[in-house]
């Protein structure tokens, strides 16, 4: 760290004052960032969907969101299109998912 001197005025005094000069703030790479603590965070739909009907299968996923894309001829595109259209579905496929997440060792 380098010291600076500076002109500071004073009540119509001037004097020489002696400050440390501050180092400039560095930038956090990726890996210093702090993780957040979103448990979706960087979870795309699709692996969030596919992640269940392998831990659960499409009877259970249907048994707890009661949905005809879950129900009848189930696949992961159709049902990636209901749940992006329909929040209140998306948002329990969500906590499912995150309870699951929270579950597991």
């Amino acid at each position: 760290m380098v010291a600076a001197k500076r002109l500071v005025r004073c009540e119509s005094r001037e004097f020489i004052a002696t400050l440390p000069r501050l180092e400039p703030v560095q930038k956090l790479t990726r890996m210093e960032q702090p993780k957040s603590r979103d448990p979706l965070h960087g979870v795309t739909l699709e692996r969030l969907l596919t992640e269940l009907v392998e831990e659960f299968g499409w009877r259970e996923l249907a048994a707890r969101v009661p949905v005809r894309c879950f129900m009848f001829d189930p696949t992961v595109k159709s049902s990636l299109v209901f749940l992006r259209k329909t929040p209140w579905a998306r948002t329990r496929v969500e906590e499912i998912y995150v309870n699951w997440k929270r579950a597991r060792p």
